[in-house]
């Protein structure tokens, strides 16, 4: 008969510990399991906690799969916490009244957060920052705020910040210590993330504290005062000062608890109850520590899954502290002991101000790697990592791992010896992933995620993990990803021939493997599905066949900025605008009180909107004859043009005239990657045409069309493809070039790359000789999507299902949804 585990609370490493029995073989008849949560959902991934102010919903957070509870028997009771443990007769009672009697008790109660005894700090605004309601509480009060504080400068109040920043508030950050980062930066480090934050607006207070909150006649927060006498404006304060282990249960029931907190344990997480274990931030290792991050707690699940089973002889004799994340578009990382010191350590340092970069490493008298900051640039943090505190000299020179790119590569991951761990999340080896990637013939970032879970915690080995696959000189696969076999340019044939039009539909007739897909696939169809759109009889990127392939710009119509913000990009076809539309542009930025600035796409991008004020924004930018310049889209982008032979002395065609007509016939045009056009009047080049995707240049005898051309990384010229063409004979070939782009194109591969590929001559034989037949296929494409655009944003606002979509949050009241169709902001936006 099955022995019954209970475990107590459902976080993230209550859900490893859960996964460590099932693969282990523990509920197949030694174990059954109850899980007794606090919190109304399920586990869910709360170091990416900060994804829900940006649109990331609850479901995609979540950890477990859909089946995996049922699969397993494993009994989840949701929002009834336990109230009470008897040891004695090894029970627990929850607060709705449950007993529930064990064999075994996990205590995976996690932590609370720690708020000062600052007078005022329960006032209507001020909030907590750990758990999904403290997110959705916060971005619901942010609304009618105009400024926020956070008390505390350490991981969590600097994300916070971000948050509040992303939700438009003027925001500060006050920090005890007289760094920020104390625990992970010294001063150089937290120096250079400190001119980061400040240079994203962020007011930053360092080595004082939080005397009161000050409220308003009605009791709610106004502003901070400081322990210096300063003050600082806040409609809305966020505590995120530390946590503490919570421990309450095991001191209640007799259990030994440290003098600072945390349920005491042994090498095996067993409390001085041998029944009962504890694992994660409630417990307090047999080093005197307590340890806040998710590594150890996952280390920990895996030693009690061991015991329970009688699986390895497994302990916990600590973990390392090491931490890589992006603070407010900052990397930072801290890895080993970045502060030894002593007569024989050595501290090679880079630093870059002007960039905001500082890198440090510590090494011992004999090579070895004691620890190491980098803030600014962490690219070299699954490299490094490694190496610290390991009994080996790093395998090169410590500057080649801090030189800025363009300098002599680091070495890779290949050089670790097989026990190094590459993934301390997992608990990952380099010969585990190694024997993976033989074993199952593993090609690429995701099979080895899969395979060995390594890089599906905080993700900082990567880089690692990636090195090692070029490293075992496999051949990357051909297919798309792990679900789907074909190329991108063979499922475009695939969904086009087959007359798919949903995602469920394309997985099922040429995929495998579970019916969500991946981060890799599910774009890629959404943008067929769009491509081929007025083939199919599909309207919108937002419809419910369509809605959440798409990746986080697509999703809400908008270019996600890296303060979590989105930025307006209006449509100015050819440059070209009226003076009424620019001073509509002027007049939306001063009211929503975004940043604009004019681009070398000739158009004026707004930024720092947040997702649910797009409607608003687009609404009155609609109205005043607009539309979406799909910026967010890997779509045709603009089409720039001097004022050619209308102004210019030297102008030998309308180069606006094209520009216009050539943006507004492709406009929409969902394609492999980006595309960007130009058009110069003449053979001066002031539109920089050669530089496009789609090149044009006027001469005496009609227009010369270049093609492949870009920026960027790695600049490339375009390449004629067709000289002295009328513009009737020039806008067919580019049809016949775009639309063939598109149908043949890979996943992300710009015209260039394209081009490069395919070769010229063979893409001049296609479009001009149309040597394979396919014309006049590819031209009435073009016209099909020509005559079936309709601007997103005008479909968005006629639509409240789509409006929906920008609600601040899942259950927003219906006069909110209405609020974000409304033709003009609320006072309180004005004010701001």
């Amino acid at each position: 008969m099955a022995q019954t585990l209970v475990v107590v609370g459902h976080g993230m490493v209550a859900q490893r510990l859960l996964e460590a029995l099932a693969e282990r073989g523990a509920f197949t008849g030694a174990w059954r399991a109850v899980v007794l949560a606090e919190e109304r959902r399920p586990a869910y991934d709360r170091v990416h906690l900060s994804a829900r102010f940006t649109g990331t919903s609850p479901e995609q957070l979540t950890l477990a799969e859909d089946d995996f509870l049922e699969r397993h028997g494993i009994e989840l009771h949701l929002g009834d916490p336990v109230a009470a443990l008897d040891t004695a007769h090894r029970t627990v009672t929850t607060a709705g009244g449950r007993t529930v009697a064990y064999d075994a008790l996990v205590l995976a109660t996690g932590s609370y957060p720690f708020v000062p005894p600052v007078p005022g700090a329960d006032s209507p605004g001020c909030f907590t920052y750990r758990t999904l309601d403290d997110v959705d509480a916060i971005t619901a009060y942010a609304g009618a705020a105009r400024s926020g504080v956070v008390v505390g400068g350490g991981l969590l109040g600097l994300e916070a910040a971000g948050a509040l920043r992303s939700l438009g508030l003027r925001t500060s950050v006050v920090e005890f210590a007289p760094r920020l980062m104390p625990l992970q930066l010294d001063e150089g480090g937290a120096a250079a993330l400190r001119g980061a934050v400040e240079g994203m607006g962020i007011g930053v207070y360092t080595g004082v504290g939080a005397n009161r909150v000050e409220t308003d006649a009605d009791g709610t927060a106004r502003r901070l005062r400081l322990s210096d006498g300063r003050q600082v404006d806040a409609d809305l304060v966020v505590f995120s000062a530390g946590v503490r282990p919570r421990d309450r249960l095991a001191r209640e029931a007799g259990l030994l608890v440290g003098d600072r907190g945390g349920v005491a344990v042994d090498r095996w997480c067993r409390t001085t109850d041998p029944a009962v274990y504890a694992v994660g931030e409630c417990a307090q290792t047999c080093d005197g520590q307590v340890y806040g991050l998710v590594a150890p707690g996952y280390r920990m699940a895996e030693v009690v899954a061991d015991r329970l089973c009688g699986t390895g002889g497994s302990s916990f004799e600590g973990s390392d502290t090491d931490t890589k994340l992006k603070l407010l578009g900052a990397d930072v990382a801290s890895f080993g002991d970045p502060f030894a010191a002593g007569a024989r350590t050595v501290e090679v340092q880079f630093s870059d101000s002007g960039s905001g970069v500082y890198k440090k490493l510590v090494l011992g008298a004999d090579g070895r790697l004691l620890g190491g900051i980098l803030v600014g640039d962490a690219a070299a943090y699954g490299l490094l990592k490694p190496h610290a505190g390991a009994d080996r000299p790093l395998p090169a020179a410590p500057e080649s791992f801090l030189l800025p790119a363009g300098a002599e590569a680091p070495p890779g991951a290949d050089l670790l010896p097989d026990e190094a761990v590459v993934c301390s999340c997992h608990n990952v080896t380099k010969g585990a992933v190694r024997a993976a990637v033989a074993e199952h013939g593993l090609t690429d970032l995701a099979g080895v995620k899969r395979c060995t879970k390594a890089g599906t915690g905080c993700g900082g080995c990567a880089g690692a993990l990636q090195s090692l696959l070029d490293a075992a000189g496999v051949e990357p696969r051909r297919g798309l990803c792990e679900h789907f076999e074909l190329s991108r340019a063979e499922l475009y044939q695939a969904v086009r021939a087959g007359r798919l039009t949903s995602f469920a539909a394309v997985l099922a007739a040429h995929g495998t493997g579970g019916e969500d897909g991946c981060t890799v696939c599910k774009p890629v169809v959404g943008s067929l599905l769009a491509t081929l759109g007025p083939e199919l009889g599909l309207t919108h990127i937002l419809d419910p066949g369509q809605r959440g392939l798409q990746d986080s710009n697509d999703r809400y119509l908008a270019n996600l900025q890296k303060d979590g913000t989105y930025s307006v990009v209006p449509r100015i076809p050819g440059g070209e605008l009226t003076p009424e539309q620019l001073i509509v542009i002027g007049e939306v930025a001063r009211d929503f009180g975004l940043y604009t600035k004019i681009t070398g796409g000739q158009r004026i991008d707004l930024f720092g909107a947040r997702a649910e004020q797009l409607p608003a924004v687009w609404r009155r930018l609609v109205d005043a004859g607009f539309e979406s310049g799909h910026a967010y889209g890997k779509s045709l982008r603009t089409v720039k043009s001097c004022v050619g032979s209308r102004w210019c002395r030297f102008g030998q065609g309308d180069s606006v005239q094209l520009a216009i007509d050539l943006e507004l016939r492709y406009r929409g045009l969902r394609t492999p990657h980006k595309v960007k056009g130009g058009v110069s009047g003449c053979l001066r080049e002031c539109a920089e045409a050669r530089g496009k995707d789609i090149g044009v240049i006027a001469t005496a005898n009609g227009w010369n069309l270049y093609v492949g051309g870009n920026g960027g990384t790695t600049p490339r010229h375009a390449e004629l493809l067709a000289a002295d063409l009328s513009t009737e004979r020039l806008l067919r070939l580019t049809d016949r070039f775009l639309m063939y782009y598109a149908r043949t194109g890979e996943r992300l591969e710009r015209t260039a790359a394209w081009l490069e590929r395919l070769g010229t001559d063979h893409v001049r034989r296609v479009v001009v000789d149309d040597a394979e037949g396919l014309a006049a296929e590819l031209e009435a494409q073009a016209d099909r999507h020509a005559a079936g655009y309709r601007d997103e944003w005008e479909a968005v606002l006629a639509d409240p299902a789509k409006l929906r979509h920008f609600a601040p949050f899942v259950n927003a009241p219906a006069e909110s949804v209405a609020f974000l169709n409304s033709p003009a902001p609320t006072p309180a936006l004005q004010e701001h």
